[in-house]
């Protein structure tokens, strides 16, 4: 390659992501997940668009989409919070485990009996669409506050359901006959136990290295966690264990420990996160051939409609018969199996092991994706309004970052005041902040001043909050308290947890 034609790449990846970049807008705009436009992008490059580019390796593929999963899962677990994701874990691992063998059963026999697929070839199809995709849920839904048992059990579910998924479809795809069902379940079990034990190793290990070792440069901290999550992947799959639970685990290990500089190392992860979504996206939009597609789009849409108004639901009323949920929730989690890129990337394992009809396999997940997202994505917030479980009349909660101050053994909080928060009205003396803790600055309309004990706080105001290290959390807990129950908050019984979107404290 010759630098003339190094520069033409660049150029034509910058554009790209200039692209992709202003993707997102448009399907903040339209409740289109921006997976689509994302894909969209890519078929217009490959063949049959207006690039022309002829783009089959799909080992390759495989290979970048493994990558990027890792990246996606990575920054998935480092947004995970703890204390709202452990009351849905029993209910997401129910999901993931007896709930994927239920969805795989009933899309494969709908493969099978209804389109005409093989036994295998019906399978994979089933394995490969019963992985669920956060990332294609919560950018239709961010703007509704769902309970936060909902978004728990959705959330935890997409960063479990990976694992089995990925080893029964590698099994179904493996040359010869395919084991029996409880010789997979034990594998299953295994592989499960073997990465849940290495990524939460390595994720505390990581975490407790972090909190006593000082980095020489701050930038070098977000890197560090990215590194130690991939670690967790590294040491999972070469264990033979689940790599993809590894890097999970041990990601919402480290986002869960406090370290320092986190604010930064967050948005680095979630800039290097979009980055390998749109660079997934776009391509396996080149892989797939769009004159290719006619053929398969009926089974695809066919064998879609069993995976969401047979498989999907039973799934759910099954594995959820052991929780006392209301049937609202279990509707909406029904409707919210979308599928995303999981799906796709995991199509391409039976074309790289030489699987007959393999490009079949992945034209109709292909088409099944497209089709169904487009058709559950914008329909989900309606659906959610519908069943009364977005609640806009809750007050909107602060959004807190901190940022530690190390050799002043302090922290210093930034709080922004939205506009339902009921902080509005409220005197700087009459937050009653703990002692070891001041509100230092105020910025209003784009100017910044030091505020009196009697200075009225406005919907809108930016406050720079300094703490002592041993009341960090009570400052925290105090601040968003009267930003749920006002100056009275203290009277009020008002806890300063955060809101589930059904009016409880957590």
């Amino acid at each position: 390659m010759t630098v003339h034609d190094l520069n033409q790449l660049l150029l034509i990846c910058s554009l790209v992501l200039l692209v992709a970049v202003a993707a997102v807008r448009i399907s903040s705009r339209s409740g289109l997940p921006s997976l689509l436009l994302y894909l969209g992008i890519g078929v217009a490059i490959g063949q049959d668009g207006i690039g022309n580019v002829t783009f089959n390796n799909a080992e390759l593929t495989q290979v970048i989409g493994y990558a990027a999963l890792v990246v996606i899962l990575a920054e998935g677990g480092l947004g995970t919070k703890w204390k709202e994701i452990k009351p849905a874990l029993p209910a997401a691992a129910t999901l993931s485990l007896a709930g994927v063998a239920v969805s795989v059963g009933v899309t494969a026999a709908g493969a099978h009996y209804l389109v005409g697929l093989e036994w295998r070839q019906a399978l994979i199809i089933g394995a490969v669409v019963s992985s669920t995709d956060a990332a294609a849920v919560f950018s239709v839904l961010r703007k509704v506050p769902l309970p936060a048992r909902v978004t728990g059990v959705l959330e935890a579910e997409s960063g479990f359901n990976d694992a089995p998924v990925v080893i029964l479809v590698v099994a179904f795809s493996t040359a010869g006959p395919v084991e029996p069902w409880y010789v997979l379940v034990g594998e299953i079990a295994l592989e499960l136990a073997i990465g849940a034990a290495i990524g939460l190793a390595v994720g505390w290990l990581g975490a407790y290295g972090l909190r006593h070792v000082a980095l020489p440069a701050s930038g070098l901290y977000p890197i560090a966690v990215l590194a130690i999550a991939v670690t967790a992947y590294a040491a999972g799959a070469m264990a033979h264990g689940s790599g993809f639970l590894a890097v999970y685990l041990a990601a919402m290990v480290l986002g869960n420990a406090k370290l320092p500089h986190w604010p930064a190392t967050r948005g680095f992860a979630e800039g290097l996160g979009w980055i390998a979504q749109i660079g997934m996206f776009v391509l396996l939009g080149l892989l797939v051939t769009p004159h290719d597609l006619l053929d398969d789009a009926w089974p695809a849409i066919v064998i879609g409609l069993v995976l969401t108004v047979v498989a999907r639901p039973l799934e759910v009323v099954i594995s959820l018969l052991p929780f006392r949920m209301p049937w609202q929730e279990k509707a909406l989690m029904s409707w919210a199996g979308l599928r995303g890129a999981v799906p796709i990337i995991l199509a391409t394992i039976p074309m790289v092991n030489g699987v007959d009809d393999s490009q079949r396999i992945f034209n109709i997940v292909f088409v099944l994706v497209v089709v169904y997202t487009l058709i559950q994505g914008p329909t989900l917030p309606w659906l959610a309004r519908k069943l009364r479980l977005g609640d806009s009349s809750e007050a909107a909660d602060l959004g807190v970052e901190s940022a530690p101050l190390e050799r002043l053994r302090g922290h210093l909080l930034s709080v922004s005041i939205p506009k339902g928060s009921r902080m509005h009205g409220v005197e700087v003396a009459e937050l009653r902040m703990p002692s070891g803790a001041a509100v230092t600055l105020v910025v209003r309309g784009g100017e910044s001043f030091v505020p009196l004990p009697t200075t009225v706080l406005r919907r809108g105001d930016e406050l720079l909050v300094v703490a002592t290290d041993p009341v960090r959390d009570a400052a925290e807990q105090r601040l968003r308290a009267v930003g749920q129950g006002g100056k009275l908050a203290g009277w009020l019984g008002t806890t300063g947890q955060k809101p589930d979107g059904r009016g409880n404290r957590r």
